[in-house]
């Protein structure tokens, strides 16, 4: 029995597994389904930065079996390596590198069975909330191409909210999963520190702010990745505890009355768009119409010393690794140049101030632990802004040419150094931060949270909002986002480029619904 177009958009990567499982359909067909339409789609996106095509042909010849056995995935070009490949992170220095070792992420995804077919793009170092490096490229948003489909997640993201694949890998720093989840209409939980490794290649990311995941269309599909991919790796730092039952089982139970807590303010004291501030009045009126207490109230956190004290671990992580590119050979103008710029501020930090600014990490996890002894989850927008346009996420021109030349005289060290470019670094980190500045505490603190895809602009752009747990709170996070997706399902909205391109095809459409804006 063949799979149509139609019924491969309307199942997610349950689904098609338990499709292959009951031998309804091959994993050949359903791979040759899935190529097909990264073929013809992954020209307007620009999703997928490295083709795994011929690996995943050549794995259909192995034994598969697992609970993603014959499912087609994308993994990120990002800390999820891939034996025998390049990990790039959107660099050209660090795509000319192979592997030598799966990474945890992809040595558990291949052991449930999946079928890896490519790694998504990313910004140069994922340090960015738009998806725009200069080597593979700007990745387009499937809901109106002219704006960003996030970051740094950001192919991912744009690849499973067109439908080219079920569920894709992704990572968080500092919002790149919640982030491209908001921008996509997609589903994408955080997890907690240390609850998936990242090994072997790697410790922990960013001090441990990083966590490995996926983004997907359905609540299910993320439980099912948190039970294939959660676990420690001999070495690592940290062994998170388990849940004595699968997330898979503890997502299908009702969460009970929760108290939740909200806010609209940016903790910035930037401005929030009306379009976020209604998509948070709608999840509250459909949190009260299930029975749940919600309260405005926020943690009492310096939000703008969060903000400096993660625009610290960049400069400082950004100059280690520009540092070790140096010792393999590479040059720092191999590199973009907001890249360099963040490398040259960390280069002038001194040790003594990099670890002042990570001690400050504990004040913001006391005051989101004395927040969640009142109520169980803490809700705001994903993002301050609805998807920006990608000109939006530009360095300005003026500001580009200082840099440059500062940069190439070596003066901007130096004026860094003498303390003369603090209100720069100030400007630079609520600029940057002003269209998510609400993602980087869960990052900060070591907790999860998640973005639910249940609201839409004016404009038909989604515009998630954020729910954040304390440590080890998954199954809650996942057990009312699945009460959520009943009350308001998502996945049955799709892009009009995905609608369009399956008239081309003389495909039957799927059943789609317009997506019109969300009533708060």
């Amino acid at each position: 029995m063949s799979l149509t177009t139609r019924e491969y958009l309307n199942h997610d990567a349950t689904a098609l597994a338990e499709r292959i499982a009951r031998r309804e359909i091959s994993a050949s067909e359903l791979l040759d389904l899935t190529l097909e339409r990264c073929q013809r789609l992954n020209p307007q996106l620009n999703a997928i930065c490295q083709p795994m095509f011929e690996i995943a042909r050549q794995r259909l010849s192995e034994p598969l079996n697992g609970p993603l056995a014959g499912v087609p995935i994308l993994i990120k070009d990002a800390v999820q390596d891939y034996a025998g490949l390049p990990t790039g992170n959107g660099s050209k220095v660090f795509s000319r590198i192979p592997q030598r070792k799966h990474s945890h992420i992809v040595q558990r995804l291949l052991e449930a069975g999946a079928v890896i077919i490519g790694k998504t793009n990313t910004p140069e170092l994922a340090l960015k909330g738009v998806t725009d490096p200069a080597l593979f490229g700007t990745t387009r948003n499937p809901w109106n191409p002219a704006h960003t489909p996030g970051g740094s997640s950001g192919g991912s993201a744009a690849a499973v909210a067109a439908g080219l694949v079920p569920m894709a890998g992704a990572n968080d720093g500092g919002g790149s999963i919640r982030i491209p989840a908001a921008c996509c209409g997609l589903f994408g939980l955080r997890p907690s520190r240390g609850l998936i490794s990242v090994g072997p290649g790697a410790a922990e990311i960013w001090e441990g702010a990083s966590s490995d995941g996926v983004l997907t269309r359905s609540v299910r599909d993320t439980a099912l990745a948190l039970d294939i991919l959660a676990g420690s790796n001999p070495g690592d730092p940290l062994r998170t505890a388990l849940p004595e039952h699968s997330y898979r089982s503890l997502a299908q139970q009702e969460p009970g009355q929760l108290r939740i807590g909200f806010s609209t303010r940016s903790p910035l004291g930037t401005p929030v768009h009306p379009e976020a501030v209604k998509a948070v009045e709608h999840a509250v009126k459909l949190l009260q119409a299930l029975g749940h207490e919600v309260v405005e109230a926020a943690p009492d956190h310096d939000g703008r010393l969060l903000a400096r004290c993660y625009l610290n671990l960049y400069f400082g992580q950004v100059a280690a690794t520009l540092d070790e590119a140096r010792a393999m050979g590479a040059r720092d103008d191999e590199f973009e140049l907001l890249t360099r710029t963040l490398a040259a501020f960390g280069r002038v930090m001194s040790s003594a101030e990099y670890v002042r600014s990570h001690r400050q990490w504990n004040s913001f996890s006391q005051a989101l632990g004395l927040f969640h002894q009142q109520h169980d989850l803490y809700l705001t927008p994903t993002l301050a802004h609805p998807p920006i346009r990608h000109e939006q996420g530009q360095l300005p021109a003026a500001q580009a040419r200082v840099l440059e030349l500062l940069l190439a005289t070596g003066l901007l060290p130096m004026l860094a150094r003498w303390g003369v470019l603090e209100n720069m670094v100030n400007d630079m980190a609520r600029k940057n931060l002003t269209y998510v500045p609400f993602t980087q505490l869960a990052n900060l603190t070591g907790t999860p949270a998640m973005s639910v895809p249940l609201y839409w602009t004016a404009d038909g752009l989604p515009l998630g909002v954020q729910f954040g747990g304390p440590p080890g709170s998954e199954p809650r996070l996942l057990q009312l986002a699945r009460q959520l997706e009943q009350a308001q399902p998502w996945a049955e909205r799709w892009p009009t480029m995905v609608q369009q391109d399956l008239g081309r095809a003389g495909s039957s459409a799927p059943q789609v619904r317009k997506a019109v804006p969300c009533k708060a």
